[in-house]
């Protein structure tokens, strides 16, 4: 049997982490100019994956 292939562009989006994956936020790319400057601040940085998506992720990136 052929390796399995990792998602790449899941491999491009989550990281990694001891505790569990990082993201970034959605809804940050453009048209922000109608957005609030309070939204756009709290939508900054990164943030762990949820523990039920957890999951979904592993088997995009192929851990399990």
């Amino acid at each position: 049997m052929p390796k399995m292939k990792t998602k790449s562009g899941a491999a491009k989006r989550f990281l990694k982490t001891a505790s569990g994956y990082k993201h970034k936020h959605a809804f940050k790319s453009h048209i922000l100019t109608k957005m609030s400057t309070k939204r756009k601040r709290q939508l900054r940085g990164s943030e762990l994956m949820h523990p039920s998506d957890k999951a979904k992720v592993e088997r995009m990136l192929r851990v399990r």
